[in-house]
């Protein structure tokens, strides 16, 4: 607690004299990815290995064909994985700590010691089967999953190499690693909890920002102007994103084609022009943390000064939305549990909408509950079947569809924000959306 304190007044005081943003130097950001790393070695491996039931866990990886898994465990300082790097972590008993040995040419970080030395044994695979031979252990978890990509990072050859140089009395041994890399993967740290919502702080700060009239000039600016707007600030502030952000619109009028949107087929650029419907879907990664966000913004018509009280309105729909969902938060309930439960509320508060919220973290489309999908409204087989755990992140995603009689036809409220669930209930990381951006903003000093 005393370094997260530490880590909360160094940010504060970066906001002092960053002109932007407080984003920490590189050197700095490598020093807390370490610290979080060995606090999540020390704290949370341990209990989730019990958990799993698995005292042997093998993540085994070559260079720049990375295991989703072992780029979470590397140092801060290594970009990718050292020509075959294999870790081994070994819990012998449920008092145990975790012993945490690399079968490689050198010791990876602090935290994992070198245990093979190619003078004394030219070959890896063997010095691993030393080791595992030495340990005996009763369960070898391996990253090998039909449910969860993130776990599933142990490649063909890797594999095959394994079995071949493994005895035989030990394949038996070896089982899927599904549940303790999915835990390891969306188990959030109190130091990481701390931090995540200044994080999500920042990605509010800079969609604002998009979203105003800094970027855009109604009649002139384009949708696809404010998408590479927003690539060129995250680049600028030495945040990354993890995908490709999209701006579009809605409005009332008959030639607006929001509804032939896909992922593959956006109808921009578009110019932006008052009385349109902003929608932004973006995320940064800070700290090898991701945020997943969407939030809506107003063109302020020559003659308003304030969002249409219907377009308001709408936007509550959408926000009475996220509040079934997040009470149907329960420990234990898989993903489709929950999917179910706040669309049994949903129909019977007479609110059309699809959800389609997942876990968030390491990734963005991190490992955990499924809970819906836009184009799955039913049971999602395998990742919607896994249970919800404490201390964990979700990107609460929906949207609710509300007709509008000014338009004659309905608005998408399309939300998503970071959220924490404690184990008993739902916390926004830095709040949520409950009004529109408006393109300008008001300035309160302007009057008649």
């Amino acid at each position: 607690m005393k370094n997260t304190i530490q880590l909360i007044a160094f940010l504060m005081t970066c906001s002092l004299f960053a002109q932007d943003f407080a984003v920490l130097p590189q050197k700095k950001q490598s020093e807390v990815t370490d610290q979080w790393l060995g606090e999540r070695l020390e704290t949370v491996l341990p209990e989730l290995m019990d958990r799993a039931g698995i005292d042997m866990w093998l993540v085994i990886s070559r260079e720049y064909n990375e295991d989703p898994v072992i780029k979470t465990l590397l140092p801060s300082t290594w970009l990718a994985a050292r020509r075959r790097t294999i870790l081994l972590m070994y819990k012998p008993g449920s008092d145990a700590q975790v012993e945490k040995l690399a079968v490689a040419r050198y010791n990876v970080g602090s935290k994992f010691k070198k245990a093979w030395d190619p003078e004394q044994q030219p070959n890896q695979w063997k010095r691993l089967v030393e080791l595992i031979k030495e340990r005996n252990p009763e369960k070898i978890g391996i990253n090998i999953s039909k449910d969860f990509g993130h776990a599933d990072g142990l490649n063909h050859t890797e594999y095959e190499l394994l079995l071949e140089n493994l005895p035989a009395s030990f394949h038996k041994k070896l089982t899927s690693a599904e549940d303790l890399a999915v835990g390891w993967l969306e188990t959030r740290t109190a130091s990481e909890l701390a931090t995540y919502k200044h994080i999500q702080g920042i990605a509010h700060d800079i969609i604002q920002e998009g979203l105003s009239e800094k970027v855009i000039t109604p009649g002139v600016t384009s949708t696809t102007d404010v998408v590479w707007w927003y690539r060129d600030r995250i680049k600028d502030l030495g945040v990354e994103t993890w995908f490709h952000p999209t701006v579009d619109i809605q409005r009332p009028s008959a030639d607006s084609k929001e509804h032939l949107r896909t992922f593959d087929n956006n109808p921009d650029p578009e110019t932006l022009r008052p009385g349109d419907v902003l929608h932004i879907d973006f995320g940064i990664t800070y700290l090898r943390l991701n945020t997943d966000t969407q939030q809506l913004a107003y063109v302020l018509k020559a003659d308003e000064k304030e969002v249409p009280q219907y377009l308001e309105d709408a936007l509550s729909v959408g926000n009475r939305l996220q509040d079934i969902l997040t009470s149907s938060f329960k420990t234990g309930r898989t993903g489709n549990e929950i999917l179910k439960a706040a669309r049994t509320q949903m129909k019977s508060e007479d609110i059309k909408g699809t959800i389609y919220t997942h876990p968030m973290g390491y990734h963005g489309h991190a490992a955990g509950p499924t809970i819906g999908m836009w184009d799955n409204q039913g049971r999602v087989p395998g990742s919607g079947d896994y249970p919800l755990y404490p201390n964990t992140v979700y990107a609460i995603e929906l949207n609710a569809e509300v007709y509008l009689e000014e338009w004659q036809k309905p608005l998408r409220v399309m939300l998503e924000e970071g959220a924490h669930f404690d184990g008993d209930e739902v916390v926004y990381l830095n709040g949520r959306q409950k009004e529109f951006l408006t393109i300008p903003r008001q300035k309160s000093y302007l009057k008649e």
